[in-house]
């Protein structure tokens, strides 16, 4: 699928008319961008909206939350799930200030060395912040390329060397960011997990999966993750009640029934950093104490 190929065409044309209106598109401010992507990992994009725009409005440059103690990105990043999301976040937005003047840096390599960034984070934003051409990679992407190129219903459980080199050749070199944004949501709205849309498909003609009578499409391609009773469930019971302001432990054992369940996931947070224990018996959030 080569940028001047009919199937390239095709999918860019379906993008136009398709794609959302989200605010992290209306604009490409690095920062947005950047916190957008990592608000996203594991969260859906309803979730995510409303949190982008609060923590936009307060904190519209990294030097803003910088300047704040971290416990308040733990407060502001609500019921979007792994915390340590934002107390990395925090951590990055002091980084960018004291290393790069409060710029989002804009090459790959000083992004993936900020904490929390990972290779699909990197890659992201330097294609949607700064229209570079980066390999983005995420799991609508890497289901969409094993679909059509490989006749698979699922990529790989990991990320395969020979993935992302078939993937940095199909970047095109004019509006790679466009082509990303394309791959992006057509695998999040068209050709999706559970239930492929191949009847509207845009390139249903080309797809080698859709040609071998889409083998195994009984199969889950994910694996939803268990929550309820488990040490995430409890951590999440603990930093809501911190959210309110430093509590004794009292407060604290009083979340959760199995008190070696309810100390290992205490434990955890303090050793993430998300909780601080502040003496007399009393935790609080980073910053908070």
């Amino acid at each position: 699928m080569s940028s001047t190929s009919d199937p390239h065409s095709r999918l860019l044309a379906w993008f136009a008319e398709n794609r959302r209106d989200l605010p992290w598109r209306q604009s490409s401010d690095p920062w947005g961008v950047l916190v957008s992507e990592v608000m996203l990992a594991q969260t859906p994009v309803a979730r995510v909206e409303p949190v982008w725009r609060a923590w936009m409005d307060r904190w519209p440059e990294p030097a803003d939350l910088a300047a704040e103690p971290a416990a308040e990105a733990i407060k502001a990043w609500g019921r979007l799930g792994y915390p340590r999301r934002a107390l990395r976040l925090h951590e990055a937005a002091g980084i960018i200030v004291e290393q790069y003047g409060g710029e989002v840096p804009d090459d790959y390599d000083r992004l993936i060395a900020l904490p929390g960034v990972g290779d699909y984070t990197a890659a992201a934003v330097v294609s949607f912040a700064f229209g570079g051409r980066a390999t983005v990679l995420d799991v609508n992407v890497r289901r969409f390329y094993a679909r059509y190129f490989d006749g698979q219903p699922a990529p790989a459980t990991h990320l395969t060397a020979a993935e992302r080199r078939r993937a940095a050749e199909i970047v095109p070199d004019r509006d790679p960011a466009l082509w990303a944004g394309a791959t992006m949501e057509f695998g999040q709205l068209v050709c999706t997990a559970r239930a492929p849309k191949c009847e509207s498909c845009c390139v249903a003609d080309d797809c080698r999966w859709l040609a071998r009578g889409r083998p195994d499409s009984h199969l889950r391609t994910t694996r939803p993750q268990g929550f309820a009773g488990t040490d995430r469930q409890v951590r999440g019971l603990i930093v809501d009640l911190l959210r309110a302001g430093p509590a004794p432990q009292e407060a604290v054992d009083l979340l959760w029934a199995d008190r070696i369940q309810l100390a290992r996931a205490l434990d955890s947070l303090v050793a993430d950093g998300l909780v601080d224990p502040v003496g007399q018996g009393r935790y609080a959030l980073p910053g908070d104490g």
